[in-house]
């Protein structure tokens, strides 16, 4: 029996990605990518998204790019998963000042 196909609505066809950074209740950063933040994001609060964050609870967003193509995703995060500690802090940092900017306009 061929595989079910998942019924995709227009914006599934071409789903925008996002990679993100949260920042856990521990102060540890996870990166991860995805089409849906919101969901993503509510599965990592309610512990059925990663072993990693599901004992680190509760996790907020630090950082957000949206990205074209699942492969641009993968090869932002695997840069951002290689940076140091220290380049991770200011990357979110620099991402809050410009939110902070934006909202201030």
């Amino acid at each position: 029996m061929p595989p079910r196909a998942r019924s995709q609505s227009p914006k599934a066809k071409n789903p925008k990605w996002v990679v993100y950074i949260l920042r856990c209740a521990d102060g540890t950063l996870y990166t991860g990518i995805t089409t849906d933040l919101n969901r993503r994001l509510a599965q990592h609060n309610a512990g059925t998204a990663s072993k990693y964050t599901r004992s680190r609870r509760p996790v907020t967003v630090a950082y957000r790019q949206a990205v074209k193509t699942h492969g641009d995703a993968l090869r932002r995060e695997l840069a951002i998963k290689k940076l140091t500690r220290t380049l991770k802090d200011t990357l979110v940092a620099n991402y809050e000042r410009r939110r902070a900017r934006r909202s201030s306009a």
